[in-house]
């Protein structure tokens, strides 16, 4: 009875220690997830503090790399201005080189220029002892020269003299050769036919009567020109002139063709006349020498005309 007692305390006081036990280790296990819940929650405020650190590093390593690519592309654009330099400096360099080789040269050519000014300079010296004697000699030539030309302007003076002697006599003689006519007349220096005396219209082929009248004048020049000296040098100048009409033909598409054709059919009847070519002259003034500036038929019979003009050459 007593054993059994004893052994019914004995379960009694195991039992409880065994609960005793296993709260113990409930309450460790709890503080242990306690310890583990609070280091998760510290390591957990620590890796979002971590995150925050490693995203603020990579926008300061993303802000260093765009630095880094700015330095480096400043540091691209510096060595260009580098190599540019150094060009510049190599350039200046040989232009330096060569500026004082060339200063070498001056040196030399300024010696050879100093030799050469001196040259020049005895070289001046003589020409001007020579220039004082050739003064001299000029100053006798320009009073030679000047008695020369005086006797020659008294020589040309005394040809256009005899010239105009000769002109006054071929005029008066042709004058009484010709008669006293109307459409033959003499101005100034110059015996002048109406066209009409001498060519139909709008011709420049002579007509009898044309041809009538210029025999005259070359036997008449022909006579003259016996009494004319060699040293003479005499020439007719036979001057077309039309009215201002123009005139448009296949012959004569203007008043140049008309006038010049005029004064060479002239020209060419005088020769057949035995007047000597070379002392004739023809030239074709259409209508612009006129001697009548009017309008009517009288101006314009006035300015139709042969002139000639007994000249020296």
């Amino acid at each position: 009875m007593a054993l059994s007692r004893r052994g019914y305390r004995t379960e009694l006081n195991v039992w409880p220690g065994w609960v005793d036990g296993l709260s113990s280790l409930i309450i460790v296990v709890m503080f242990v997830l306690m310890v583990f819940v609070i280091a998760q929650a510290f390591l957990q405020q620590q890796l979002v503090g971590k995150d925050r650190s490693l995203v603020e590093l990579n926008r300061r390593i993303l802000e260093l790399n765009q630095m880094l690519g700015k330095e480096r592309e400043a540091g691209v654009t510096q060595r260009a201005k580098i190599d540019s330099i150094t060009a510049q400096l190599e350039s200046l360099t040989a232009e330096r080189d060569k500026a004082n080789e060339s200063v070498n040269v001056s040196l030399s050519q300024v010696q050879a220029l100093s030799q050469q000014i001196a040259d020049l300079t005895a070289e001046l010296q003589r020409l001007n002892n020579a220039l004082g004697q050739a003064d001299a000699k000029t100053q006798e030539q320009t009073a030679t020269i000047s008695e020369l030309s005086q006797k020659l302007n008294l020589a040309l003076s005394a040809k256009v003299t005899e010239l105009a002697r000769y002109r006054s006599e071929f005029f008066g003689r042709l004058r009484e050769v010709l008669g006293n006519r109307s459409d033959i007349r003499i101005v100034g220096d110059r015996f002048i036919f109406q066209s009409e005396v001498l060519f139909p219209s709008a011709s420049a082929t002579l007509g009898d009567n044309g041809k009538a009248q210029l025999a005259k004048l070359a036997s008449t020049l022909n006579d003259i020109a016996k009494t004319i000296p060699d040293n003479v040098n005499w020439v007719l100048r036979v001057d077309g002139h039309t009215d201002r009409l123009s005139i448009h033909t296949e012959m004569f598409p203007s008043n140049w063709e008309l006038s010049t054709a005029r004064a060479t059919a002239v020209v060419e009847y005088l020769i057949q006349q035995g007047v000597p070519a070379s002392r004739l002259a023809a030239a074709g003034f259409a209508e612009y020498q006129p001697v009548d500036p009017g309008t009517g038929d009288d101006a314009l019979a006035h300015n139709r005309r042969i002139e000639l003009k007994f000249d020296q050459r």
